[in-house]
Formats: structure tokens, sequence, C-alpha cells
């Protein structure tokens, strides 16, 4: 008979979570996640697999949380371009108490091991068509209603805001001047005009 857990595996996530957000992927050793975590190294392996298999946990739950928390706040804007200027805002500020230094969890991930790692790769193509899917579909509503031109295609914008937004993700891990970043938004908001 296994024995139970002696650790609460979704706490166990949320600290993992953490170390991979602050250092990336392969800074993260084995030490900085099972200190953090509370848990010795058999019970990583136990529970998780190994390194790889934590950090494809980690990055599915955060993905999951993630849309969530995107989902909700557009969907409570009072308008499709005021949901996309919080969202954009979010970014900028590090939505949902999120430092903006260490960006979006699975733009990190873009970056650091998509192009080198299959899984990884197909991974955040997922989490980009999601949030572009929500994109659509919120430009579609705006159209409906009047609120943006007819002559938008929702595609094609929805696209263009989601390559916008994971630029901005990643430039606001140097810190830049904040003017810079929020005239630039202005900017890319002139694409629902």
């Amino acid at each position: 008979m296994a024995r139970p857990r002696e650790f609460d595996e979704q706490q166990a996530l949320a600290a993992a979570m953490q170390v991979f957000w602050e250092k990336g992927y392969e800074a993260s050793s084995i030490s900085d996640l099972t200190s953090r975590m509370g848990i010795q190294r058999p019970s990583l392996y136990a529970a998780f697999g190994g390194k790889k298999e934590l950090f494809e946990a980690v990055l599915g739950s955060y993905a999951q949380m993630s849309l969530a928390f995107i989902e909700k706040r557009i969907r409570s804007a009072a308008s499709v371009k005021e949901a996309m200027r919080v969202y954009f805002q979010g970014i900028i500020e590090g939505a949902g108490g999120s430092n903006p230094d260490l960006g979006c969890l699975c733009v990190n991930t873009m970056v650091e091991l998509a192009p080198h790692d299959v899984i990884f790769a197909q991974f955040t193509r997922d989490y980009q068509l999601k949030l572009t899917e929500l994109f659509h579909g919120t430009i579609e509503g705006g159209i409906r209603t009047g609120e943006l031109s007819s002559t938008l295609n929702p595609a094609a914008v929805a696209r263009a805001l989601i390559i916008s937004a994971i630029g901005l993700s990643v430039t606001m891990k140097t810190r830049p001047e904040r003017s810079l970043v929020e005239n630039a938004v202005e900017e890319i908001l002139t694409l629902l005009e």
C-alpha cells in the first residue's frame, strides 16, 4: 500500500512555480526547488517525476490560472477597448500581483525553451492560440455591438494584439521607461480603430 503524501501538492506546485518564474527553467536546480517546496528529493521524484515533468505541471497550472484571470478581466470590462487597455496595462504593472520584471511564465518558456524543445514549443503555441481565440471573440463582440468598426478583421487584429503583448511582456523584463511602454500601448490599441 502506498504511503499518503506528506505535503500539499498544490502548495508545492505554487512554490515550484515561483522558483521557475524567478530563475527560469535551466537555472532552477533540484535543490532550489525542493528547498522552496519544503520537500525532499525522493518526494519530488515520486510526486512529479523529474524537473522537466515538474515544470510541465507548473506550466499547465500557470496557463490555466493565467487564461482564467485574463478572461475574467476582459469579460468584466465595460467595453472591448477598455478590456484591451486593462490587459496591456496588466502586462506593464504585473497583473494579478506578479512582478512585471518576471514577465509571463508562458512567454518566458517561449523564449527559453520552445526554440529547442518540441513539447514546450507546442505548449506555448497552444497558449497563444487560446489567448488569440479569446481576443478574436472579444473583438467580434465589439463589432456586433457597434463599438468597433465592421471593417476590422477580428482574426488579424487578435493575432497582432497577441504578438504585441508577447513583445511587451519580454520588454518589461528589461525595466523600460514607463512612458515609452505606455505610449507604445496607445499605438497598439489603435489597431481597434
